[in-house]
């Protein structure tokens, strides 16, 4: 058992679509389309404690992932703030989903839901392979996090605007230049803004620094319009009845 926990791993390195990994996608799929029925329940305490599970599975997860860290010595603050995009959100989306704060679900649904979800399908598990504690901490807590703003949507009806596009794009890159500062206070590389991540990732195709950080974000609007894009079709068919 403690070999599942130590920060040297001689096991199997994680196949990306292996057999643990495509299990993994499948639940998480399975879970979210039970929203739909969810919806339809009248049963407010359920819906209640579904959404205080989500918001505790977020906790546990995050937090075993700093204990864990330290625990095996290598919690630095270089490395594990939560200041990317993925950790401050884990931690907003507990709030949003305790509080209910709409402000916070439009953050979460578009850049919490879209950046988990690539962590998901393309998981950054480092040297760990199932089933060691690293693997199932990054998909739990990429995969919960999907989770959450698909439950504020589906469940408790919330849902994006234009306006909510605008306002995430301006404060993302006020939020860029927030963090670009403290990686220079502090030697980090929060956001990849000073360079790209060490290892092998999709920024390696898109060119070196600083132009890499432009094509970053012209796939994160390509990816936020998706994720708006049910909506605005929805927007306009309504719009189509009103107007015949």
């Amino acid at each position: 058992m403690i070999q599942y926990f130590a920060k040297e791993w001689n096991g199997e390195p994680f196949h990306l679509f292996g057999p643990g990994h495509l299990i993994a996608i499948g639940i998480l799929v399975i879970i979210n389309l039970s929203f739909i029925w969810l919806r339809k329940s009248k049963d407010q305490k359920l819906k209640d404690g579904v959404r205080y599970a989500i918001a505790g599975i977020l906790l546990l997860s995050e937090s075993s992932w700093h204990i864990w860290n330290i625990a095996t010595d290598q919690w630095t603050i270089q490395r594990h703030l939560p200041l990317h995009l993925c950790s401050i959100f884990i931690w907003l989306g507990i709030y949003m989903l305790i509080s209910k704060n709409y402000r916070i679900y439009e953050f979460v649904y578009f850049l919490g839901v879209g950046g988990a979800l690539q962590a998901v399908i393309t998981p950054e598990a480092g040297i760990y392979g199932f089933p060691h504690f690293r693997v199932f901490q990054t998909l739990f807590s990429h995969g919960t996090l999907v989770t959450a703003g698909i439950f504020m949507t589906l469940v408790e009806g919330f849902r994006p605007y234009w306006s909510s596009f605008k306002r995430v794009f301006i404060w993302t890159n006020i939020y860029m230049v927030f963090v670009t500062i403290i990686n220079l206070l502090i030697s980090s590389n929060y956001l990849y803004t000073l360079r790209k991540p060490d290892t092998a990732s999709l920024m390696d195709l898109l060119g070196p620094w600083p132009w890499y950080l432009l094509a970053v974000e012209g796939v994160a609007l390509v990816i936020c319009f998706l994720l708006y894009l049910p909506f605005l079709i929805q927007d306009q068919r309504a719009k189509a009845l009103v107007s015949s």
